[in-house]
């Protein structure tokens, strides 16, 4: 029934399902995307639509986010796939990263994604590295819709306000007391 299914959503991105053939999928970590709404969590997508992302030590979920569905996502093309097919690229990076510790900085979910498509040669490419796809992404994702959008930057825009409130009001107060 699954494998029917997936060949159902090929190449068709249908949020409502949570299928991202052959794409690049972004959503929002707590509290870090609120202060900076541009730094969130990762994963890549198989070309039936099945996301993997490297969400914690060893561990690379498949289907199912480490910190919620995707708000954005990066429609890649498969034929610019050089060395390896899209879902060969993508199982290889992910079997590499179930064996590797985590690390905020510099060995996480971006860096996942980087393998598979340094893999794959995407592009004539192999060097994807979680900075340029950071960058890509904000630049070339799309939001799944209107909550999409508004789950990625409604709490940075009410923390922004409340900052406002917050600095408005020490300001009236200091004037009036002086």
């Amino acid at each position: 029934m699954k494998k029917k299914m997936d060949v159902e959503f090929r190449g068709t991105v249908d949020p409502a399902r949570n299928r991202y053939p052959y794409c690049i999928v972004w959503t929002p970590l707590p509290i870090i995307t609120w202060i900076f709404p541009f730094i969130g969590h990762m994963g890549i997508c198989t070309s039936a639509g099945v996301i993997r992302d490297f969400a914690g030590p060893y561990y690379v979920s498949e289907d199912e986010m480490g910190f919620g569905n995707p708000t954005m996502y990066w429609q890649m093309s498969p034929s610019t796939a050089e060395l390896s097919s899209w879902d060969s690229a993508v199982h290889q990076a992910s079997e590499e990263y179930s064996k590797r510790m985590h690390n905020l900085f510099c060995d996480n979910c971006h860096s996942h994604v980087a393998r598979a498509l340094n893999l794959m040669q995407y592009n004539k490419s192999t060097s994807w590295n979680m900075y340029k796809l950071g960058f890509l992404m904000v630049i070339k994702g799309k939001f799944v819709g209107v909550s999409g959008f508004l789950k990625t930057w409604l709490p940075f825009i009410v923390l922004c306000i409340l900052v406002l409130i917050v600095v408005t009001i020490a300001t009236v107060v200091s004037k009036t007391t002086t």
